[in-house]
């Protein structure tokens, strides 16, 4: 039978393509992975449209059980939403790798993802570098890969996103991922990422957006509201692109 890999959008249930829909609306099992990224709606509302049962998926479902959705596939229709795009984390491409491997039929529906929807803000797309993220510290467990993908992109003069921290009971603001890179700033001294760092915070991307553009301290007092949020480092500027960044002062 068939695996529909189905991206979602990116804000609420209404933000399925129709194809997306009718794929769904024939399907036996229905998927909804749940640690990547989240909606701005239910899961009811998304059962409710969609005239479906939904069955959440985990990282341990999806990471180290994911034969329970291959399984079903062999002789049934599944579903496997995804919120954004479909391929947007590694994990994806490994279902649909070894879902391939066993013979079992696999349909991909894409749709809007975070790494195109910062295209609003007014920067190049072709001209961002590696995307970073960052993930909330712990004990013995304090990365700087975000700092280090920011400093390489600025040599480059390319711009960066960083992704944030999305955990089952709470999200990374941009507050939050503001005062972790003054941290490491703090300790490395680089003046690669300082008070007066210009970047651009994003929140709720696809949906009911708030963009902020200024230096990192006067954004680490602005209130983003509901997440999920994302920061955005320029790197070299063109004049429209300058021009766009005024929108957001």
């Amino acid at each position: 039978m068939t695996l529909y890999m189905i991206g979602i959008g990116l804000d609420n249930a209404e933000d399925i393509t129709y194809k997306g829909l009718r794929a769904v609306e024939k399907c036996d099992y229905v998927f909804l992975e749940t640690y990547t990224s989240k909606l701005h709606c239910s899961v009811k509302e998304l059962e409710n449209l969609y005239g479906k049962e939904i069955i959440l998926a985990d990282r341990d479902l999806v990471e180290k059980n994911a034969e329970e959705i291959l399984d079903k596939a062999k002789d049934k229709e599944v579903a496997f939403l995804v919120v954004g795009d479909v391929f947007g984390a590694t994990t994806h491409t490994d279902i649909y790798l070894r879902a391939r491997k066993r013979g079992i039929g696999v349909s991909v529906i894409n749709n809007a993802s975070v790494l195109t929807a910062i295209g609003i803000v007014g920067l190049e797309l072709y001209k961002f570098g590696k995307t970073t993220s960052i993930p909330y510290p712990e004990e013995n467990f304090k990365p700087e890969t975000a700092y280090d993908v920011i400093k390489k992109n600025k040599e480059c003069n390319l711009h960066t996103q960083v992704l944030l921290d999305i955990k089952p009971d709470r999200n990374m603001t941009v507050n939050e991922a503001i005062e972790i890179l003054f941290e490491i700033e703090s300790k490395r001294k680089e003046k690669v990422f300082t008070k007066n760092t210009m970047i651009i915070g994003c929140a709720r991307l696809g949906g009911n957006y708030k963009i902020k553009y200024g230096t990192a301290n006067k954004l680490l007092k602005e209130d983003f509201g509901e997440p999920l949020h994302c920061i955005i480092v320029p790197g070299e500027l063109h004049f429209i692109e300058e021009e766009a960044l005024e929108m957001w002062q």
